[in-house]
C-alpha cells in the first residue's frame, strides 16, 4: 500500500520518498466493446521509473468493467489508426 510522507508519497517498488499520483485513461476492448475508463490515479516515481496502480484502485476498475452497462456513459469517439509498415 502506498504511504503518504511529509514530502510526498513513498513509492511501494524502491521505497523512496517523492512519488506523485497522476490520472490517467485506459481503454478495455475494441470494436463495439470498447470501455474507456478516465482519471484513475496512477503513482509515478521519479526514482526508479515505476508506474503503478494501487490494489484498490484496481478493484475499482474491475468493479466498473463488471457494471459497464448501468455506469458508462455514452459518447462518440474518432478513431485512428496508423498505416501499417512492413520492414523491406
Amino acid at each position: 500500500m502506498t504511504k503518504r510522507a511529509t514530502k510526498g508519497i513513498v513509492c511501494d517498488v524502491c521505497s523512496k520518498v517523492g512519488a506523485r499520483v497522476r490520472c490517467v485513461s485506459e481503454t478495455h476492448g475494441k470494436g463495439k466493446n470498447l470501455l474507456v475508463i478516465e482519471n484513475i490515479p496512477m503513482v509515478s516515481c521519479p526514482h526508479c521509473g515505476e508506474s503503478y496502480f494501487s490494489a484498490e484502485t484496481l478493484h475499482d476498475v474491475e468493479r466498473l468493467k463488471r457494471h459497464r452497462r448501468e455506469l458508462a456513459v455514452h459518447r462518440r469517439v474518432g478513431v485512428l489508426a496508423l498505416p501499417l509498415r512492413f520492414a523491406r
